[in-house]
């Protein structure tokens, strides 16, 4: 009977489209602790793994699939503008946090705008973040000497998209 349900829960897996690739783009509420199989979120991988592991041998191959869907299970960081550009310092200064509990890089994005919400400037910048820590970084404007005196806001991204 444990054979069949195995057997079974494979099968509905299979039909709904299920993935264990563990790929999206890390928006997921990040509590990969619950859940069930039935949905095709990354977040479910790892339940997945466990219950076609106790399947035939076929399952143990499944299992080896796991450690790349664990790096799935890790969020996107999160950004904060500490100050924006100015003309004495042409970068704006960013805590970006990274939630997850091995170092990992995210990628930071920032628009420098005008009083009239024109963008100056536009700039995509990758951080090395430790394990559970913010690190403040500086990104800089791009052609700072002719368009810093004509900053008024930055417009931060607020999510560090983590890089696979």
């Amino acid at each position: 009977m444990l054979k069949l349900t195995a057997v079974s829960v494979l099968v509905v897996m299979a039909l709904t489209g299920f993935s264990s690739k563990g790929r999206g783009h890390g928006k997921s509420d990040g509590d990969s602790s619950g859940g069930g199989c039935s949905s095709s979120s990354q977040d479910h991988d790892s339940s997945s793994s466990s219950t076609s592991g106790g399947g035939s041998g076929s399952g143990s191959g499944s299992g080896s699939g796991s450690g790349s869907s664990s790096s799935s299970n890790l969020q996107d960081g999160s950004a904060r503008l500490v100050t924006c550009a100015t003309v004495e310092k042409s970068y704006a200064t960013i805590e970006v946090t990274n939630p997850n509990g091995v170092r990992r890089s995210f990628e930071v994005h920032i628009v420098f705008e005008d009083v009239k919400d024109r963008a100056l400037s536009d700039n995509t910048q990758e951080f090395s973040v430790p394990a559970r820590q913010t690190k403040t970084v500086q990104v800089p404007m791009y052609n700072a000497e002719k368009n810093a005196a004509k900053v008024a806001t930055c417009v931060l991204d607020p999510e560090a998209v983590r890089i696979p």
